[in-house]
């Protein structure tokens, strides 16, 4: 598992290992079905507490990302594509808020904040 934490991060541990699961998951690097570390072992590999990665797996399995079966590990779960496509325009969305708080605090206008989206998504409008 590539997890790559920052002890800089104003994010917590926590949130630091599901958003990059999520991420995997979501760009298909893990697909559904696919066992997932037990808690202890990543925990281990991440050299970080058994309780941060078991509420990271908490928060995933809350999201509906993976499922615990009893006894026998923690699975990628089965995503339908309008879930993930609702998830990948979330993350989008929050992205694009982030671009215009800079925006504005930049004086940057919101013409030339479209025109630079239109230029990065490729110029062609898909």
């Amino acid at each position: 598992m590539s997890i790559i934490l920052s002890n800089s991060s104003g994010k917590p541990m926590y949130e630091q290992i599901s958003e990059q699961i999520k991420s995997e998951i979501l760009s298909g690097v893990r697909e559904a079905g696919q066992q997932m570390p037990s808690i202890r072992t990543l925990a281990k590999d991440l050299r970080v507490s058994v309780i941060t990665t078991k509420r990271a797996y908490e928060e995933l399995e809350r999201d509906g990302f993976v499922e615990t079966v009893p006894g026998r590990g923690t699975y990628v779960a089965h995503q339908n594509s309008q879930m993930l496509r609702e998830e990948q325009l979330r993350r989008a969305e929050d992205c694009l808020s982030q671009a215009v708080e800079i925006a504005k605090t930049a004086g940057i206008t919101e013409q030339e904040l479209i025109d630079s989206l239109h230029e990065l998504y490729g110029g062609d409008g898909r």
